[in-house]
């Protein structure tokens, strides 16, 4: 048993990013499809994808990477973890690098970025963090 599946997605996509992987294999979630959503939607990696399988699913990330081969993705670090929840109001949304990162929340209008929940004016989980 797993008891924190969120960490684990986001360690094996930096393993992965720092190995220079095309792609990474991770066990699938609503949860977990809804992070590679973002993360799409946000240009850090190429693209993602959800296997059938006779389990629960098996989500696939595409990597993305600069030119020269540099990582997109510089940093990836979990905020909220099971043993310490970390909650934000809407006034208290954390801007990451200045703006130019991004913070990933669960709120009750579902996952968003930090710049959406501004923009809406909710608050919520902080799952994680990037740039």
């Amino acid at each position: 048993m797993m008891t924190d599946p969120i960490a684990d997605m986001l360690t094996r996509i930096r393993n992965a990013n720092k190995a220079k992987f095309d792609k990474v294999d991770i066990p699938s979630s609503k949860l977990k499809a809804g992070i590679a959503k973002i993360l799409k939607d946000e240009g850090y990696i190429k693209n993602y994808k959800v296997l059938k399988d006779n389990k629960q699913g098996i989500l696939q990330v595409f990597l993305k990477y600069g030119v020269k081969g540099e990582q997109v993705i510089d940093t990836l670090t979990r905020v909220s973890k099971p043993s310490r929840r970390v909650y934000v109001d809407r006034d208290n949304i954390p801007l990451v690098r200045n703006g130019l990162g991004l913070a990933i929340l669960s709120t009750s209008k579902g996952l968003i970025t930090d710049k959406e929940a501004r923009k809406q004016g909710v608050g919520g989980e902080v799952l994680c963090t990037l740039w």
